[in-house]
């Protein structure tokens, strides 16, 4: 097919890749993160994008990592329960950084960009623990970001991720929310649904 999309054509050579993590708080530099997801975007044979692999790490704090009582007590983490089965940040974001670089050389994408629900957030905790573990390369980059909370806004007419789902069509499970693999994964959804529907509008 002439006009058949690809990861790599539709995005200008970059991969979207959702990321959602939990912490112990909103520090980047001081707290804690908990938990990350990453799940990867495809196109199917009817040239659809749809949700692919997730990745997912439970992770040790950080040693010295600030653990604020009031985001434990939110998410409902208990950060250091020996059934967490937890990782270093280190094992955590060489293993998604391993994975990510083989999707890159699957899609022919020269960079991943991170997208989320607030999406800054999430990369700037990110950042940090790249800086704290110095790794020297990551895939994604630094400062580009697709954030699920303004394409919500402009697609459907909701910032609030519950909000946004609910007024996509799609079911939102507020007893899992908050936990990594749910949220990057009804993210997912969500960016899914957001870039199908722009594609029907555009053709039409």
């Amino acid at each position: 097919m002439d006009n058949e999309i690809t990861i790599a054509t539709r995005f200008g050579g970059y991969l979207p890749i959702v990321i959602d993590i939990e912490t112990a708080g909103f520090n980047p530099i001081k707290d804690a993160l908990l938990e990350i997801a990453a799940v990867f975007i495809e196109i199917n044979a009817e040239q659809q994008f749809v949700r692919g692999k997730t990745i997912a790490h439970h992770v040790l704090p950080f040693p010295k990592a600030n653990l604020d009582p009031a985001a434990l007590k939110f998410t409902g983490i208990d950060p250091y329960h020996p059934f967490r089965f937890a990782v270093t940040e280190k094992v955590a974001l060489n293993e998604l950084f391993t994975q990510v670089r083989t999707q890159l050389k699957k899609t022919s994408c020269r960079r991943a960009v991170l997208v989320g629900h607030n999406a800054a957030f999430d990369l700037s905790f990110i950042n940090a623990a790249i800086q704290r573990e110095k790794l020297k390369h990551t895939p994604f980059h630094r400062f580009t970001t697709f954030d699920t909370a303004t394409l919500g806004a402009l697609a459907v007419g909701e910032t609030v991720l519950a909000k946004a789902v609910a007024a996509a069509g799609l079911e939102f499970d507020a007893g899992q929310a908050h936990s990594a693999i749910y949220d990057a994964e009804i993210t997912a959804d969500l960016f899914c649904y957001i870039l199908n529907r722009w594609h029907l509008l555009t053709q039409t």
